[in-house]
Parts: structure tokens; sequence; C-alpha cells
């Protein structure tokens, strides 16, 4: 019988191999791949000739419809089909009271993750959830249990904001984490340090967005990455320490790697690509925290990369508008940038086309690592018997980044006028085509919730 799909002659990519050959795809699942003559009979072919031919992006560290970013399920998820990005995961919130809180009252982990699946009914690409603690209840306890039953196997939680969790609280949620073999992750940022600072350069009329890394410094981000870290290894939890933007930090988290089976980290695209010559550049549009910084910590996070200390490359995605982010200050929200529709290509060009870095290691840092790491046994490869999700991709295309071709509600990006060298041309989810050619034509609700499985964590 034959199978729906052959993609031939492309040049496959995996996390650890490069080959000329072809991949059959049948109800959805990857069911061959190697070398053409080898493939079944089929209904259709799609010549990849002169494309690369990997798994769909795995980014998972994204803000979508809440109180942090403005992107709805629709929009987010079709930034990341043109984007590549064929699985995301997001954050369920613990509603939480206080002056920059959009509730009017506090909520539980379990209507947080309500809300997102149902507004997750309008997705192109797949998702999954972390659980997001915003305040230190000790009810939370009893719902992570079922939660992670029911394939959210990973809580994130916050050193900094008005949201923030004291040591003590994280080392309770840890010693939970531990018991239930599910994953911790944390902001980590010394809040005291950024706030004292904030507070010295507001009233110095330090007001120009040049500032703001100053203002939450690299010493701060590795306190706290330290403290988180070392409170992981001493509970034996699993721990990931997210967006991971300067050498101190990633010196912190590798003080406690030792094997890498307990502790994780990522750094995200604009950490790698960027420096703070973009606030001289674009101001407030690039306001995230941790902030980008030098070049010598752009360097460092390719050091870090390479010997896996920091094993995954996010985006950190929040959609925010010009008019809110250049109407607040540099101490004030919204913080955050838009990055799905753009990652990959601009990620491929600063690895590979800039840093010689092979294309094995960007399928391991961007599929198939943080696929591992957070329990997508279907995602991030293509081994026969996973989902097809697959990006057909151009190495040699060149083009420039414009916010005009923003699917995300977001109207500027960070890397605008960017010249780019690699253009993703198709995305398949499921073995159905969600973008073509800069164009989206999956439709909402395609997407689906994925559960998570608890990962096994070891030093591959």
């Amino acid at each position: 019988m034959a199978v729906e799909t052959v993609i031939e002659n492309g040049t496959i990519v995996t996390g650890r191999d490069t080959f000329d050959g072809a991949l059959a795809i049948d109800d959805g699942t990857i069911v061959s791949i190697g070398a053409e003559h080898a493939m079944p009979e089929t209904e259709r072919t799609v010549d990849a000739s002169g494309l690369l031919v990997m798994s769909g992006v795995v980014d998972p560290h994204v803000h979508i419809d809440d109180h942090v970013s403005l992107d709805t399920y629709e929009t987010a998820t079709s930034a990341a089909a043109l984007g590549g990005v064929t699985t995301v995961i997001d954050f369920a919130w613990q509603a939480y009271t206080g002056a920059g809180s959009p509730w009017d009252e506090t909520g539980s982990l379990r209507e947080g993750v309500e809300r997102k699946r149902e507004n997750g009914s309008e997705a192109v690409v797949d998702f999954g959830l972390h659980g997001g603690i915003l305040r230190e209840d000790s009810a939370l306890f009893e719902e992570m249990g079922p939660l992670v039953d029911e394939g959210i196997t990973s809580f994130k939680m916050y050193t900094t904001y008005e949201f923030g969790l004291s040591n003590g609280f994280i080392r309770e949620v840890l010693e939970r984490l531990r018991e239930l073999d599910a994953v911790g992750v944390a902001h980590t940022e010394d809040d005291s340090v950024c706030e004292s600072l904030t507070t010295e350069f507001r009233t110095e009329g330090r007001d120009d967005p040049k500032w703001l890394p100053e203002a939450r410094p690299d010493y701060a981000e590795a306190m706290a990455a330290d403290d988180v870290a070392r409170l992981a290894s001493e509970t034996g939890a699993k721990y990931y320490g997210i967006h991971t933007s300067c050498r101190k930090a990633a010196e912190a988290l590798a003080r406690y790697r030792d094997d890498g089976s307990r502790i994780r980290g990522e750094t995200c695209t604009h950490y790698t690509t960027l420096t703070d010559e973009i606030y001289r550049e674009l101001g407030n549009l690039p306001k995230i925290a941790p902030p980008i910084r030098t070049e010598d910590d752009t360097d460092a996070m390719f050091e870090y990369l390479r010997n896996d200390t920091l094993s995954v490359v996010s985006t950190d995605h929040v959609a925010q508008t010009r008019e809110r982010k250049e109407t607040s200050e540099w101490w004030e929200d919204p913080f955050g940038a838009n990055g799905l529709q753009t990652s990959l290509p601009v990620f491929h060009d600063e690895a590979v086309n800039n840093r010689g870095l092979s294309y094995p290691f960007l399928v391991r840092v961007m599929c198939a690592n943080p696929a591992r790491t957070f329990g997508l046994a279907k995602k991030g490869t293509l081994q026969p018997g996973t989902d097809a999700d697959i990006v057909l991709f151009d190495p040699n295309e060149t083009y420039t980044i414009s916010a005009r071709n923003n699917a995300s509600v977001a109207d500027y990006t960070i890397y605008e006028g960017r010249d780019v060298t690699g253009k993703v041309k198709r995305t398949y989810l499921r073995g159905q085509l969600v973008a073509d050619e800069g164009n989206v034509v999956g439709e909402p609700g395609h997407g689906e919730f994925v559960p998570r499985e608890r990962p096994v964590w070891s030093d591959e």
C-alpha cells in the first residue's frame, strides 16, 4: 500500500549526521528515512532539491496570550509555522494579585492550565505548557502531582519582579519536583540588586535605555543562577536555567552540572546574535530581562553551547507593540521581544555561516535537545515512528528581515534590516503543510496540546 508522501532529493539533517536521502510520511508519522531507492511507493512526492530536510524546531520558552504577551495562539503559532517551529511550550499561570497584576484575585494553576488549553484551540502548531508559579501558597503542592500526570512536567519560578519567590519557597518547590520526577525552571536575577540599581539610576536621571544592562547586571543574574542551581543540586531536583545571557551566569550553571544529569540550561537567539549596542540603536524596543549584553557574553554563549553547559536555544518570545514599548521608561513594563518567526534563520546565519558550526549542532540545540529535555518523545527527531514535523530550509537564500512580514501582533522586530542567509521554505506539522513560501496555509486548530512525559535526563 502506498504511503501519503515522500520528500526526496533533499539533504537530511539529524542531530548526528547529514546525508543525501529521502523520508516517507504516512498518517502524520515518519515511516521511513534513508536512501531514495528504499522508499515505499507513494501517492505524492515533494522535491526538496537544494534544501535541507530537518525536524521542526521545538521552542520550549514562549509567552502567548497572557499578562506579558499580546499574541493570540493563532498569531503566535502562525509566526512559529513561518519560522519552522512546529512545537512550542507556553506558560499556564497561577494568578496573583499586586500592583502590576492583571488579575483581580488569586487563582490556581489548574485554572491557568484550563485557560491556556481553551485558548490553544486556535493553534496552528502543537503546544505544551509549563506550570507558572507566581505566588507562595502551599496549596500549590497538592496541584502539582495531578498536573504532572496530565503532561505538564515542568514548572517555572521567578527570583525577581513582584511575583518573585523566596529561596525558601523555591527550595520547597524543588523538593516536590524531585518527588514527582518533574523539572524546575527559573528566571534568575537577584531582585534586590536590580531594584537598588534601578532606583539609583532613576534618581540620577539616567533614563536612556542604554542603562538597562547596567541596572540588571551580569553579576545579579549570576548570583540568582548560582542560588537556584545550588538548591536544585542539594535537593536532587532536575533544574533548567532559562534565558542565560552572560558568561557569569553560564559559569554558575557549569559549577553544578557535574555529569549533566540534573542541571541544564538554555540561551536565546538574541543573546547569541546581538550586543548591548542595540539599546543605542533601537531604544526601548529590545527591552528584555535579562538584558542583551556584551560581545564577550555573546561569544560565551557559543562556548557554553559547545561544551553542553547550555544545550538549548529558545526565543523567549513576547509580543508587544511599538507604541507600548516606546511610551514606557526602560525600568517599566512591558519587557520582551518577539522572535518565533526569525529565530531559525537568524541563529542559522550566526552559528553556521558566521561561526562555522555544523548543521547537526543546529538541529541538536533547536530541535532534539529541547524535545528530549522536556519529555516530547515524538518531537525534535526524524526517526521513524515519530511525528512528521519537518522543515524544508534553503541554506543559500539571502533576504532582509522586516516587521512588515510579521504574523505576530508585534509590529516591530529587533532584527529589522538584518540580512540573513538561510530561509524557511516549507513547514509540515504531522505531515500536513502549515507554512509554504512565507504564507501560513495551516488552519487554526490544527495544532494540538501535547502532554509531555517525565523526561529522562542523562549526559548524552
